[in-house]
């Protein structure tokens, strides 16, 4: 388990699902979360344990968000994994060819 110097806070959980454009449901699935449990950690503030705090962290970097910790230059944050144009790439490259065979 890779360790955070920083927790998730709730405002980092839903700017990042806000930035990479992900559901509730998709990222509690994701996390292994109940719904319920991730909505209260956004929006009530109601603390997660140390496993679900990673386990919703590691999704949504899994997602594309990236975190970054407070500097000398501001504060602590979130930003997309890829640009807007690199994310309309990547989205073109998975459609061509067909499917992938194994």
């Amino acid at each position: 388990m890779k360790h955070y110097s920083v927790p998730l806070t709730p405002d980092l959980a839903r700017a990042a699902r806000a930035l990479t454009q992900v559901s509730v449901d998709e990222i509690g699935r994701s996390a292994s979360l109940d719904l319920a449990r991730v909505r209260d950690f956004e929006h009530r503030g109601i603390p997660l344990s140390v496993d679900d705090n990673y386990r919703l962290r590691v999704a949504l970097e899994e997602f594309g968000a990236v975190f970054f910790t407070e500097d000398g230059q501001g504060g602590y944050g979130v930003r997309r994994k890829h640009t807007a144009a690199k994310i309309r790439q990547l989205s073109r490259w998975e459609g061509e060819g067909g499917p992938a065979h194994v």
